[in-house]
């Protein structure tokens, strides 16, 4: 039976935009804050590095009761039981992904663009993101954010829970919440926070107040 997850706040975790802090310092005050799940994201870490730091940041989530999501690789999610893996389109397939880690864990998509909702909405996977909503540093790769307009209508089309990521923060989020997604995932808007606690409730009430689900 695969976990049950609230898109509501999805923290990606991001080690250069965290002033320097421990990501489980960081993480810590962010599930005071309401954050409802957590994508672990590393590009740089060696893979004993990231698994270390997996498995102490899991211990931290299952006290909260908050799904941990490994961001990427599926070898590190099966290495210490995360809950489940997201995957960007250039990333292992989701068919192969699902084949390896079973029908009991949750499998996240990135979706750009309305053409690759189709095969999402065939999927065996949980929930999709969106991205970039908006142009971010996160996301080099994308030149042109999707906007609220390509949002919403990626949102209307998929069969799946959505959440949206890229640029969001507590200026644009009620907006981006109406777009009808199910959530906001944020990066520097949490990870760059000096107070990390504050700035999670204040993304949490703002998703709460403008909320349409």
């Amino acid at each position: 039976m695969r976990p049950h997850f609230d898109l509501s706040l999805y923290l990606v975790t991001d080690r250069d935009l965290s002033l320097e802090r421990p990501l489980n310092e960081v993480i810590g005050e962010a599930i005071k804050g309401g954050i409802t799940m957590v994508q672990l994201r590393e590009k740089t870490a060696s893979t004993r590095q990231f698994i270390g730091e997996a498995l102490e940041i899991k211990s931290l989530l299952k006290q909260a009761k908050i799904p941990l999501i490994i961001n990427d690789r599926v070898d590190v999610a099966m290495a210490i039981d995360a809950d489940g893996v997201h995957l960007g389109q250039s990333d292992m397939h989701w068919k192969m992904a699902r084949k390896l880690l079973g029908p009991d864990k949750l499998i996240g998509l990135s979706i750009e663009n309305e053409a690759q909702i189709e095969d999402a909405n065939n999927a065996d996977i949980d929930y999709i993101g969106i991205s970039p909503v908006f142009t971010t540093p996160t996301k080099r790769d994308l030149e042109h954010g999707l906007g609220l307009g390509g949002t919403t209508q990626i949102a209307k089309l998929s069969r799946h829970p959505s959440v949206a990521i890229g640029g969001i923060n507590p200026t644009n989020a009620a907006d981006v919440i109406l777009t009808g997604v199910n959530g906001i995932s944020v990066v520097s808007a949490i990870c760059s926070a000096t107070d990390p606690a504050s700035a999670a409730k204040e993304l949490s009430e703002i998703m709460r107040t403008n909320s349409i689900s």
